[in-house]
């Protein structure tokens, strides 16, 4: 989508869950527990795109700063000019393992063969 926008001549920004764990954002720009990112290659330095992490540089008041947050934390990536982009549905929690089920499985029997004359 980034790559897309890009190519279109449109501005990708993305929303982040800022209370995700793992994200690391200028704190003071965070509203509401989002934060509006533009991806742009011309508002960003050195940006990964990778499947788990993204990570960048942007300058903020002038103030240049390194971001990072997983994923999973991008909420939506869309078009500044247009508003037409993704929404991505909330990730279900993976940090608490659910217990195996404590039910005893049932008991197969081996099959039985026998001479037939």
């Amino acid at each position: 989508m980034h790559q897309w926008l890009t190519d279109s001549g449109l501005t990708p920004q993305i929303m982040v869950d800022a209370t995700a764990v793992g994200v690391d954002v200028p704190r003071e720009h965070i509203r509401e527990g989002h934060i509006v990112l533009n991806i742009s290659l011309s508002a960003t330095r050195q940006l990964d795109l990778g499947n788990d992490q993204i990570c960048f540089e942007a300058r903020f008041a002038g103030v240049s700063r390194i971001l990072s947050f997983p994923v999973s934390a991008v909420e939506s990536i869309y078009a500044q000019e247009t508003g037409v982009g993704l929404v991505f549905p909330p990730e279900a929690d993976y940090s608490t393992p659910t217990p195996p089920d404590a039910s005893p499985e049932p008991s197969v029997s081996r099959p039985k063969l026998s001479v037939v004359k």
